[in-house]
């Protein structure tokens, strides 16, 4: 199956906190970060996730941004540092590859933060993804 979403990381899950409705999957990923997913219990279910199950995450280049350090007191739990190998800009928006370990992020960003960061290859950065963006699937 094909897919349009850019950042697909490989892992394995280690840990699940189940919920009343809802879940967060915490996974490890091949570099050694681990990060963390909130999906619904029944997919936990469908997908018969575990400590051990090896998954992929999936996040949508848009849903991925990007600061120059790690942020402290903030709600968003998936912070991943790593470096940027390239910039393609447009007229307004511009996509940001990263390579963290264990993968490539693609970030889907305005031009101006591109700018105002300053990311050139070889900055180093934080991509920061909520955990309910994290879609994961089964290997």
């Amino acid at each position: 199956m094909a897919l349009s979403i850019r950042n697909k990381l490989s892992g394995t899950v280690s840990a699940v906190q189940p919920g009343e409705v809802m879940a967060t999957v915490k996974t490890r990923l091949a570099g050694g970060q681990e990060i963390t997913a909130a999906i619904t219990r029944e997919a936990v279910d469908e997908l018969g996730l575990a400590d051990g199950t090896p998954v992929s995450a999936l996040i949508k280049s848009t849903e991925v941004a990007l600061s120059t350090e790690p942020i402290p007191g903030i709600s968003i739990r998936n912070q991943l540092r790593g470096e940027v190998t390239s910039v393609a800009s447009g007229g307004a928006m511009a996509t940001v590859k990263v390579s963290v370990d264990g993968g490539e992020l693609t970030a889907a960003i305005t031009r101006d933060a591109v700018d105002e960061l300053k990311l050139t290859a070889g900055a180093q950065v934080v991509a920061l993804i909520k955990s309910t963006e994290i879609s994961l699937t089964t290997v």
